[in-house]
């Protein structure tokens, strides 16, 4: 009880538009930390377990990574619904199949390894196969779509990618904002930061081993626009997700803090909450050993 009212009492003095939340949230290694229910069995767990999550005083928002590799089915939607609070929003990656400039040279994806992907950025296959089954099972609940723009095999075109980014958000469905987030560094341009204010998109501020740290995309001049910040810390620099995977489970305890992480993460939300921006903050255990345990360190040091 004295650890529920300690994240009580920090949750209280947090700005309204601050939300904090995980990569994600179907992880046993959480059992007392997020988790108090006894659950019967996985399978359980997996269904269920989303509506205790919810109840964490510091949880406002869940990455839905699943989305990424496919579209969320309308069903599987309709039962997060049910499981969350009203004020309740979660931040939704878009399908591999719109967001991948090229797909990786690894035999998982057959004959289309190493190809230019066709549907890069499709606003149609996007609307029919990803926002639809959104709108009318999880409209409630919607927070940004994250459009995770995946490291190509090749070199991308900065102008070529900005006209289709372009072309996307202008003719994408808006019922819900959209946050782009890059995976390589040399995308991050002058004219990326036009396309995004044009169309009222937000930057999805990354802390992730190839890309620049969050100060460096901060100086980048208009990232920093409009009327939503949403920032994800996944991957120390250098460093590769299947070892920390490894290294970390099962992700109940701080392995490697980051000190210079928290005090960016700290900067940058202050400044979007002195321009009025809603603010979604999504941690991954792999960039610090715990999303929870960071989720309630970087809450303790914005609260006011």
């Amino acid at each position: 009880m004295a650890v529920q009212r300690e994240l009580e009492s920090i949750r209280d003095k947090l700005p309204a538009k601050l939300r904090f939340g995980t990569s994600s949230w179907t992880f046993p290694g959480w059992s007392g930390l997020v988790y108090h229910r006894r659950y019967p069995n996985q399978r359980a767990f997996l269904r269920e377990s989303l509506g205790e999550y919810a109840q964490h005083p510091l949880m406002r928002t869940v990455g839905v990574d699943r989305g990424y590799y496919t579209p969320v089915p309308e069903q599987d939607l309709e039962a997060y619904a049910r499981q969350l609070p009203d004020d309740f929003r979660a931040a939704m990656k878009v399908w591999q199949r719109v967001t991948m400039p090229r797909y990786p040279r690894h035999p998982r994806y057959g004959a289309d390894a190493g190809r230019q992907n066709p549907n890069f950025l499709d606003a149609e296959v996007f609307a029919r196969e990803v926002h639809e089954p959104a709108r009318v099972a999880f409209s409630g609940h919607m927070g940004p779509w994250i459009v995770e723009v995946a490291p190509s095999p090749s070199p991308i075109d900065s102008t070529w990618f900005c006209d289709k980014l372009d072309a996307f958000l202008e003719a994408a469905p808006r019922d819900f904002p959209f946050a782009v987030e890059l995976r390589d560094r040399k995308l991050l341009t002058p004219e990326y930061a036009r396309t995004l204010r044009k169309h009222d998109a937000a930057h999805v501020f990354n802390y992730w081993s190839r890309m620049p740290s969050l100060a460096e995309q901060l100086r980048v001049e208009g990232l920093l626009e409009g009327s939503l910040l949403v920032v994800r810390l996944l991957l120390p620099p250098g460093a590769r997700y299947a070892d920390l995977k490894e290294a970390y489970a099962p992700f109940d305890r701080l392995v490697a803090p980051q000190p210079e992480m928290r005090e960016d993460l700290v900067r940058l939300v202050r400044a979007a909450l002195e321009r009025d921006m809603e603010c979604y903050v999504l941690v991954n255990n792999k960039a610090e050993g715990s999303s929870p345990l960071t989720v309630k360190a970087l809450a303790k040091q914005l609260a006011v």
